[in-house]
């Protein structure tokens, strides 16, 4: 019988901020807006300072109800809403990298990611460096107000950050595109919208579908797709959508789609990005507690997280 060890941890020590962005106007589903309350719920501090790191909690951005508000045009839903949101979280993402920490953004459906991404890529512009992305997703988040059938944002925050449109919640700073398309990589998409194809092309990002996982394995294109979004950078930002990973594992999604990353394939992508160490900022988005079983989605994004940062086996 196997005895236990006390093994020192070999994780250097990072100084990590929270911050919630309860923002759900994105989408058509609600109850995405409880998605901060359920990762800290499931421990994400306490946890991620038993690995040895540094904790502190911002709190979440304020953000306008959606029963109070008009949708607005009706191919781009609450986009001044939405912009004012980014906007203000993408302040809070820039102050904690000025702080010498590394922010951690719990969403609120994927729209948020145009305030992170825009933070995180001024912080670094401000002295001539560019960053990467890493978007792990089921979906492309590719639309724009022109092409998007529902006019949901959350469906079009990489397109805004690529420069697509819409222009409010891409010129965020204003300068555009966020990221060079050589160093954005959309990882592990499975859904993607007929009008979404043409703006993958006219965006000319790097692209691997689950195919590519399922043919080749997680680690050899994950490892490729950190080369491409590493290359002349000074790091990446990780995008984590929980309806990237398989429902079985993650039910408690806004928009679930059979055939994701299974619990394993997951945990060794975020291993993977630990190794390489060359994560900037990270977030997680789209868990929706309403759709959720007694928080399972909530906790597994704080399981994937703490892989991210480091945790290992042994």
């Amino acid at each position: 019988m196997a005895t236990s060890t006390n093994i020192p941890s070999l994780i250097a020590p990072k100084k990590i901020q929270l911050i919630g962005v309860p923002l759900d106007l994105g989408q058509a589903r609600r109850g995405v807006d409880m998605g901060p309350s359920a990762v800290r719920v499931a421990g994400i501090e306490a946890r991620l300072e038993a690995l040895g790191h540094i904790v502190e909690d911002s709190g979440n951005v304020a953000v306008a109800m959606a029963e109070l508000k008009k949708e607005g045009d009706p191919h781009a839903k609450y986009l001044k809403e939405i912009t004012a949101t980014c906007t203000k979280s993408a302040e809070l993402v820039l102050k904690a990298l000025e702080a010498g920490k590394i922010p951690m953004v719990l969403g609120g459906d994927h729209s948020v990611a145009a305030g992170t991404v825009s933070g995180v890529a001024e912080f670094y512009r401000r002295d001539n460096k560019r960053i990467g992305l890493i978007w792990l997703d089921a979906h492309s988040d590719i639309n724009t107000p022109e092409t998007s059938p529902s006019g949901n944002v959350h469906g079009m925050p990489l397109a805004a950050l690529m420069g697509l449109g819409p222009a409010e919640l891409g010129n965020i700073y204003d300068f555009s595109p966020k990221v060079k398309p050589e160093n954005c990589v959309l990882f592990g998409v499975r859904d993607i919208d007929a009008t979404e194809r043409e703006n993958i092309r006219r965006a000319g990002i790097e692209v691997f579908t689950m195919r590519d996982i399922d043919e080749r394995g997680m680690r050899a294109v994950m490892e490729e797709a950190l080369r491409m979004a590493g290359r002349g950078t000074t790091g990446y930002h990780v995008s984590l959508d929980m309806d990237w990973i398989d429902p079985e594992d993650a039910p408690g999604v806004g928009t679930p789609v059979r055939g994701g990353a299974t619990y394993r394939e997951a945990h060794l992508a975020m291993e993977i990005i630990a190794d390489h160490g060359r994560m900037l900022s990270f977030e997680i988005v789209e868990v929706n507690p309403v759709l959720d079983e007694q928080n399972q989605t909530a906790d597994l994004a704080v399981e994937l997280a703490l892989s991210a940062f480091g945790k290992k086996i042994l």
